[in-house]
């Protein structure tokens, strides 16, 4: 499910190639797809509404063999590296955030850092991980977050529609869910993309994907940096008066 930067990547057998060329219904959306590419491991689709890209349940992997790539993440708070790159994120985030905001980082990780860089600037943090901080309990509550952040996560959701409306609804009216994943590359070159070799990336999102999505949720799209989008939460609407 959530994988995080710098991995070390552990053996692992590649699943058996599946030939058919059967599409799936999209994950993020449920509309239909088509079928977009097959390599030697897998075969991908693309929906023909919000233009996600992405892998069939059959080439999924089980939960056991991802916590097995999880486990040797090296990241860690210390890391000045790894602060430089989730800063891609954070340094545009922070003008958007009044002080003492609170936040939740969703997929944390082992070895939580964003979440640190954040309260280092004066927000409140909480953090969720399904194998690292599994506390339900920060979903519990509707419109509670200021802002969310998610980085190098959603490219692992088997469920993307599900947990994406679910953080939405976990956040404030005019708040901020800020995400951080690769974006798509041009059809033409998705054949020799490094991103999509990875056993755990399951989904692939574009521009046009988050923008479809921040409509569909009634928001709007920000893409601040590369490969960084921020779904805004539109306010209620202003009276002349209030102008």
């Amino acid at each position: 499910m959530f994988c995080r930067w710098a991995l070390k990547r552990p053996s692992c057998k590649p699943r058996a190639l599946t030939t058919s060329t059967n599409t799936h219904n999209c994950p993020l959306c449920q509309s239909q797809s088509c079928f977009l590419h097959q390599d030697k491991h897998r075969s991908y689709n693309k929906c023909n509404t919000c233009s996600l890209v992405f892998v069939g349940p059959e080439f999924h992997l089980s939960f056991p063999e991802q916590k097995l790539r999880y486990d040797n993440h090296q990241n860690n708070p210390n890391d000045l590296g790894y602060r430089k790159f989730l800063g891609r994120l954070s340094e545009p985030l922070l003008p958007h955030l009044k002080p003492n905001s609170l936040g939740l980082d969703f997929g944390s990780g082992p070895g939580p850092t964003l979440s640190v860089m954040l309260a280092e600037s004066g927000h409140r943090m909480e953090i969720f991980d399904p194998i690292y901080a599994p506390d339900d309990k920060v979903f519990q509550e509707k419109e509670k977050y200021d802002f969310i952040t998610s980085t190098e996560v959603i490219e692992h959701l088997t469920e993307p529609g599900l947990e994406l409306r679910r953080l939405w609804d976990c956040l404030k009216t005019g708040g901020t869910l800020a995400l951080m994943t690769k974006f798509m590359v041009e059809e033409s070159k998705f054949p020799s993309w490094y991103y999509k070799l990875d056993p755990t990336h399951i989904c692939f999102y574009s521009e046009n994907t988050f923008r479809w999505l921040a409509g569909e949720l009634g928001g709007y799209s920000e893409f601040p940096n590369p490969d960084v989008a921020f779904l805004h939460k539109r306010g209620p609407k202003r009276t002349p008066e209030q102008e």
